[in-house]
């Protein structure tokens, strides 16, 4: 199987960069934090694995009490990220990306964690929910095997989630995250050693009740005479493979990736395991440390998962999220295009579908993210110093600010913060889901508060700061299309830093209207403006011609 990124990838850039770029990626999971140092040859694109690390950390080993993350376990995460750390700097890594999943996302303290992390080790988290995690090891998986444009099943078993992914060569059709992991389970079902009967029969009871609902769904959009093969990542389907090609084979291939075990197998070591004790199991030859204590239940999720979807075969994938955030990070730096066009287009198309969901009039949105970005663009480098990720924050907001009428028009705002907070947005991490449903809140009525929740949840200073800035500039976009007819074709900004007067020109559609209603709007929502930037607005109708756009 091939160890890069298919050379197919063109890259995006006219003249591409000749030098290589050395990029670190981390995994926090429930049970153990890996990273994976890549060597990225934008030419092709592709990218090859130059090192990896692993550490059995146990964030999923919670307080049973309150669900937190316990002190000492959020010490050895720390500790391990420093080390981490060091290691990409010896490899010379230009940055490091790290995503934190289930553990930390259910954690009542998982964002003070975060906060932390930040604040001793420089290194921000991006946390991400299940349907994301899902796309992104769909990602991994994709640039580690050839799908030939087919259909294919993925399964990731991780300590707290098993997410289940029915894709093809371009798209994933249907992501799905369950709750259900290696140690979750462990912790939850599993009190003797070895297993009793009863515990054992309600595990699998349980773990097959878990996953039936992501299983219709994944069945649900197969077609007609498909029969996908199934593909399994991550620590316990590894585990197993390794465990079975040791006692068939008598020696563990060099690689793991395209390595085939059956459901035969599998049954049979789930029938073996479940007899044994944690000792004997750790004994077992190939058993990674640590991973004795979870194994069982590992195995069961797989075990189940598999006769639910109706496949007797799995074949391995040594690839899985932390190469799918490599993968996802090139795409948003322009390194991948052509093959994986539909991924690079997934923001705009996640928020579109939450549009069409939620009935938002489009061309209204549309008229009203044209004006934003006209705003925020114009006003860059004077008023505010925010950059691409940010310009494409405002613009989900926008197209998504006045989705909060599918609910009640009344406090619509608080609606639209409300749906957007818990849509799934497909390529925005958490943090910028809250942003943009942030934004939304407040393209009218009261300016952020401290005292608002919603405000408050935001993980720093600077995204606070995103939203006070950004949400100014959207309500004067709001405004600028007040009657929802686009009577304003343009506007031009124009800023006096001696004199701190910031002059709108609006340029009406037609000729004759005064635009008096988007007149008395903007004069009505400057003020949270002015305060904002520390300026004062004075908007001027232009009864010339349009100019063109610069």
């Amino acid at each position: 199987m091939p160890s890069l990124v298919s050379s197919d990838w063109q890259s995006v850039n006219t003249q591409p960069v000749k030098q290589h770029r050395i990029i670190a990626a981390i995994d926090m999971g429930t049970n153990s934090l890996h990273m994976v140092i890549v060597r990225i040859d934008p030419t092709l694109p592709a990218f090859s694995i130059i090192g990896k690390e692993k550490e059995t950390v146990r964030l999923g080993d919670r307080d049973i009490s309150t669900g937190e993350l316990k002190p000492e376990v959020m010490d050895r995460a720390i500790a391990t990220l420093r080390r981490f750390q060091e290691v990409a700097k010896t490899a010379n890594a230009e940055t490091m990306i790290a995503v934190a999943t289930s553990a930390v996302r259910e954690a009542p303290n998982g964002k003070d964690f975060l906060h932390r992390v930040e604040a001793e080790l420089g290194l921000c988290v991006d946390l991400i929910s299940g349907q994301e995690e899902a796309r992104r090891i769909y990602l991994g998986v994709l640039s580690g095997m050839e799908f030939h444009n087919q259909p294919h099943l993925i399964i990731d078993i991780g300590g707290g989630s098993t997410e289940i992914i029915l894709g093809d060569s371009q798209e994933p059709r249907t992501l799905t995250s369950t709750k259900v992991g290696a140690v979750r389970l462990t912790t939850e079902l599993i009190s003797s050693d070895p297993i009793m009967d009863v515990e054992f029969q309600y595990l699998q009871a349980y773990t097959r009740g878990m996953l039936e609902r992501s299983v219709e769904e994944v069945l649900a959009n197969f077609k007609f005479g498909e029969f996908p093969r199934l593909i399994g990542t991550s620590g316990t389907i590894e585990t197993m493979a390794m465990i079975h090609a040791r006692e068939k084979l008598g020696s563990v291939p060099s690689t793991l990736n395209g390595y085939q075990f059956t459901l035969s197998d599998l049954q049979d070591w789930v029938n073996r395991l479940k007899k044994m004790t944690n000792a004997e199991r750790a004994a077992i030859p190939g058993m990674p440390e640590k991973r004795s204590e979870v194994i069982l239940a590992g195995a069961v999720i797989l075990q189940e998962a598999m006769i639910l979807l109706g496949v007797d075969s799995l074949t391995t994938c040594g690839r899985a999220l932390r190469e799918g955030v490599i993968v996802d990070w090139m795409l948003s730096h322009g390194l991948i295009e052509d093959r994986l066009r539909f991924q690079s287009s997934i923001r705009e198309r996640s928020v579109l579908k939450q549009a069409s969901k939620y009935q938002v009039n489009l061309e209204y949105s549309d008229r009203v993210a044209a004006f934003a970005l006209s705003l925020f663009d114009q006003t860059q480098g004077q008023l505010h110093h925010w950059g691409i990720n940010e310009r494409q924050l405002l613009w989900a907001a926008a197209i998504l600010h006045n989705c909060g009428h599918h609910i009640s028009h009344s406090s619509h705002h608080k609606h639209s913060y409300y749906l957007i907070r818990n849509s799934e947005l497909l390529g925005y991490n958490e943090t910028e889901i809250e942003i943009i449903a942030n934004l939304a809140r407040y393209h009218r009525k009261s300016p952020p508060k401290k005292k608002h929740d919603n405000y408050r949840n935001l993980l720093s200073k600077q995204h606070r700061q995103i939203v006070s800035q950004l949400s100014a500039l959207l309500r004067l976009a709001v405004a600028l299309d007040r009657r929802q007819i686009g009577a304003i074709a343009r506007i031009q900004c124009e800023y006096y830093s001696q004199f701190r007067q910031f002059n709108l020109l609006i340029y009406p559609a037609k000729l004759g209207d005064d635009c008096g209603l988007e007149r008395w709007s903007l004069d009505y929502k400057k003020g949270v403006f002015e305060a904002e930037f520390g300026v004062k607005l004075v908007a001027n109708l232009e009864k010339s011609a349009i100019p063109n756009c610069p």
